[in-house]
């Protein structure tokens, strides 16, 4: 019988949105056309494949998922409650379950709800901050559509999600202030947002933002987004308001009528606190304030915190879902939830008959399975030390021990599993130091309360390590922190990654959510709670990747194999350990089974580096010689026209006729009066047109003669379309001062046209120049001595950078899949484990070849200048670099090895174009700014290389033979070897 417990809806759901996005990637899908012009524009921006080609990072597919559910839910179906989308997405389970059904149908789900069930680590925030561009774009050009909303509540569940939040949305703080510039909207603007809304989306987040102690204050310009933590809206305090019950014959409770007048409740307990007073008041402020918004999109980050709870046999809610009760009631449909948690489920029951019960609205499930199989998290191991299987589990005591004053003291059992977590985080240490020794891993002790931490720290103390090297992350029974003391410790502990110390992490519950860093691989869990959702979020500290890079691929790729098989993996890259009492053993029971976590032991740790055949290798002595210095043009050659003054006395006079002759010629009739004569001349690539024989006197004759030439020569190309000479001579070739040139045709015609002095006003002598050989002289003269004037240029040099493939000290790469070489600047370079035969053999010909100088393979992730850009055949950029340099005989070859079928795919031929065109503006430079050598593009074939190779030929032959060189043929672009 299908219920809210098998996840129907994410199911359904999916399968809907799915369907209506056949396509996407193309640009091409069905719900391009049932979205707004505005939604399209960003479906098409995140998930078409050729503006995702065009950038280093993409959302993932669970993050996909969840963004496409959620748009497809709420703008195509148009979704009002949950009710509603049961009945289009999962109809089934609310006729298969009366409970369900009352479940579905309950008030507080009387409005569009969304729970996004995704994995710790796999990038919940992007989500949350991608749907808030859809919405706040759409809210600009559908402000009354009742869908889309520009005030957001983002909630967390305590002060380290609450920081982290702000990070995002405000920037890191730095010395007291935050800088926008490195917020998640910035930092990544190149995925959240397409160019063209940029400005707008960061004009409104950078006023709209307002941190927990602004809400209700500050005043933001058309909408807010407003952060906070569960607390402002969870204090003890009167509501705001009754409306459930009108009694006016009711008798008052005397203890009510006195709290709602006195300023201070009777008493001396702590509800006179002043503090307590000011929060309950202040809460009031915020709930008001947010209750009165229009419309509202609520966020609720690690949302297991926010819904129903048993209590003495009964559910009931946590205050704070009372208070978003509240504020959603007078707004309906247009109050919106979204809730974004790992563990979206309450534990009902307890011991072997607890279950998980899951929230209703989940629409999305990208589990933590899921996310192992895609390697978006890392693998999992569990530790199991000798010492520990030597003891049973009524030995291996999990709680701390009393002395015999009664003071507490780690047990032994505890002991040992710190021992066996040090001495996994030593190995770990010594091993990445060698690899990467930016690297630094972490361990994390979980504890089960307060007066164990203090404990912990000391026994780490002892156990050799200083006292920076301990971090005590302690908190009251909340897993709180008191705001100063918050302050102090917040900015070491979210900077762990990047230094040595402090190696070990200890926490109570302060830690178990939001403390989103790279580097914890080891975690050693003393809480004696064998909750599943305790054990889950405990598991999630450690889950964010800490290796990043394609060379570090295969190795993580090998390890989920070797997990999915039962074995060792052969590496701790990206591998978290944990060190477990074997009475949890049944929590990993399920993960094991599925291939998703794996056992080691302390002699597969003895006989196994942590980083497998993984090695870092580092520059030659002597490297200079094989480097490669790489031009980057700063800026081009330029050609700057100088000011350059035509004199009218150099130019040529007219000599085919006198000015006596050209009189009489003219007669006395209105002979050209009604004429229409089109002159046009052609100058070599010049084209000139106008009415200058229609002008009615000389004033109009000398703009319409400074118009024709200024036409001709300004027009690259001699067109008959009207057309298109307007749309050329909106960009001109040159551009003329025309009333500089009018002033210098006047005085030409006045002075030195005839050879003497001449008056176009006196006897009507203008009208000479409208006869055709006079005016096309003018126009021919005065055409020449400009384009002859364009020819007096002033050249300032390009301006060129280099960079160099050294500025990459050291390359990761997998010893198995790796050549020594002697021509490189590397000690070894490395091949692709998978089909990269053609690689190697590339790399071992060019090492024993005596015309081979130098060469060098391309990392793409570190040599990340070593990289041209290319128009995609859809007309978009995007990045491309080649497998190699080559240096032979003089020449720089940049060189593309391919398999035979892949040379003729429409972007390899993009991107040659490219290459070609790129080493055509290098070797343009002068010798010394390109390493006195020649460059040129190789688009290499494997059916080419292999029959030169058997052939006996040279690779300095081949190279120059395959080399790709641009040649003109009546206007088109092609390639001539």
């Amino acid at each position: 019988m299908t219920s809210i417990n098998d996840l129907a809806l994410a199911k359904g759901l999916t399968a809907e949105a799915d369907a209506a996005c056949i396509g996407l990637e193309r640009g091409e899908a069905p719900i391009l056309d049932q979205v707004s012009e505005t939604t399209a524009e960003l479906l098409k921006w995140w998930f078409q494949a050729d503006f995702q080609d065009a950038r280093s990072f993409n959302f993932h597919p669970g993050q996909r998922q969840a963004l496409l559910n959620v748009i497809y839910a709420h703008e195509v179906l148009g979704i009002n409650t949950l009710q509603d989308l049961y009945q289009v997405a999962a109809p089934e389970v609310m006729l298969a379950s009366a409970r369900d059904a009352d479940i579905i149908r309950a008030p507080k789900n009387a409005y569009p709800k969304y729970c996004l069930k995704m994995a710790t680590g796999t990038g919940k925030t992007w989500v949350l901050q991608a749907l808030m561009v859809w919405q706040i774009l759409n809210a600009n050009r559908s402000p009354d559509s009742g869908r889309f909303t520009k005030n957001f509540l983002v909630v967390a569940p305590g002060l380290i999600v609450y920081d982290r939040l702000l990070d995002a949305f405000m920037g890191k703080e730095r010395q007291g202030k935050r800088d926008f510039t490195n917020s998640d909207l910035a930092t990544f603007q190149e995925l959240f947002i397409p160019d063209a809304y940029r400005e707008e989306v960061f004009r409104f987040a950078q006023g709209a933002v307002c941190p927990k102690e602004d809400i209700g204050r500050k005043i933001t310009a058309g909408g807010i987004i407003a952060i906070s933590n569960w607390h402002v809206l969870s204090e003890e305090g009167e509501p705001l308001e009754d409306e459930d019950v009108d009694a006016p014959g009711q008798t008052l409770d005397p203890k009510q009528v006195a709290q709602g007048v006195l300023p201070l409740s009777p008493g001396t307990t702590t509800s006179n606190d002043l503090s307590v007073i000011n929060r309950r008041y202040e809460r009031g402020g915020i709930l008001s304030y947010l209750k009165d918004l229009p419309a509202l999109m609520v966020f609720n980050d690690e949302a297991h915190h926010i819904h129903d709870f048993k209590r003495e046999g009964e559910v009931t809610e946590v205050e704070w879902q009372k208070s978003l009760n509240l504020i959603a009631e007078p707004k309906r449909s247009r109050f919106v939830q979204v809730d974004f948690s790992a563990t979206p489920y309450n534990e009902v029951g307890t011991g072997r008959n607890s279950r998980k019960s899951y929230f209703p609205h989940i629409v999305v499930d990208f589990d933590l399975k899921t996310a192992m199989k895609a390697g978006l998290v890392k693998s999992l191991v569990l530790d199991k030390r000798s010492e520990i299987g030597a003891l049973s589990d009524e030995e291996l005591d999990f709680k701390a021990d009393r002395d015999e004053h009664g003071n507490p003291m780690l047990s032994e059992g505890q002991r040992i599993m710190l021992r066996a977590g040090l001495t996994k985080l030593r190995k770990l240490e010594a091993d990445f130091a060698g690899l990467d020794p930016a690297k630094h891993p972490k361990m994390l002790v979980v504890c089960e309360d307060t007066t164990v931490t203090p404990l912990v720290a000391e026994f780490m103390q002892l156990e050799g390590l200083a006292d920076d090297e301990v971090l005590r992350v302690d908190s009251n029974r909340k897993g709180e922190l008191k705001p100063d003391e918050w302050k102090v410790l917040r900015e070491r502990l979210f900077d762990v990654d990047r230094h040595r110390s402090p190696r070990v992490i200890v926490s109570v519950l302060m830690l178990r959510e939001g403390f989103d860093v790279n580097n914890i691989c080891v975690i050693v869990p003393l809480r004696a709670s064998g909750a599943g959702i305790l054990l889950e979020q405990t598991i999630g500290r450690g889950l964010r990747l800490m290796w990043r890079g394609n060379e570090y691929d295969d190795v993580k790729r090998e390890n989920r194999h070797l997990i999915r098989t039962g074995k060792t993996p052969n590496s701790m890259i990206d591998i978290l350990s944990i060190v477990e009492h074997p009475a949890f053993q049944s929590f990993y029971d399920e993960l094991i089974q599925e291939g998703l976590a794996a056992e080691v032991d302390d002699e597969d740790d003895e006989n196994t580096s942590s980083t497998g055949d993984l090695i870092s290798v580092g520059l030659r002595p002597g490297f200079e010689e094989y480097d490669f210095a790489i031009p980057f043009i700063l800026r081009e050659q330029v050609e700057e026209l100088e000011d350059t003054q035509i004199d009218p006395t150099e130019l040529e006079p007219f000599g085919s006729f006198s000015l006596d002759q050209l009189k009489n010629q003219l007669g006395h009739g209105e002979k050209f009066h009604s004429e229409d004569v089109q002159a046009k001349t052609r100058f070599g690539d010049y084209r000139v047109h106008g009415g200058v024989m229609t002008a009615t006197g000389y004033n109009d004759y000398l703009a319409r003669i400074t118009r024709r030439i200024t036409e001709a020569v300004t027009l690259t190309e001699a067109t008959g379309s009207s057309k298109a000479f307007a749309n050329a001579s909106k960009f001109p070739y040159i551009q003329i001062n025309r009333a500089e040139l009018a002033e210098g045709i006047d005085g030409f015609i006045r002075q030195h046209l005839f050879r003497r002095d001449f008056e176009p006003l006196v006897d009507e002598n203008w009208r000479v120049l409208l006869l055709d050989p006079v005016t096309e002289h003018i126009i021919k003269v005065w055409a020449r001595a400009i384009l002859e004037a364009e020819e007096s240029i002033v050249v300032a040099g390009a301006e060129v950078a280099h960079r160099r493939l050294s500025e990459v000290p050291k390359l990761a790469m997998r010893e198995g899949s790796s050549l020594a070489v002697e021509k490189a600047i590397y000690l070894r370079l490395p091949y692709p484990s998978r089909n990269g035969g053609l690689e190697q053999t590339f790399m071992e010909t060019c090492e024993r070849d005596g015309s081979v100088d130098a060469f060098c393979k391309i990392n793409e992730q570190k040599h990340t200048f070593a990289r041209l850009r290319y128009v995609k055949e859809d007309g978009l950029p995007a990045f491309y670099s080649p497998d190699f340099f080559v240096r032979a005989g003089g020449t720089i070859y940049l060189v593309e090895t391919k398999a035979q079928g892949q040379l003729t795919s429409p972007n390899v031929l993009r991107k040659r174009k490219a290459a070609v065109a790129w080493c055509d503006r290098i070797n343009a430079l002068a010798p010394e700014e390109r390493s006195d050598a020649e460059w040129h593009y190789v688009l290499l074939g494997e059916d080419t290389f292999y029959g030169w190779r058997d052939k006996g030929g040279s690779m300095s032959d081949l190279l120059a033979f395959a080399k790709l060189r641009p040649m003109e043929n009546k206007g088109q672009s092609k390639f001539a070897f």
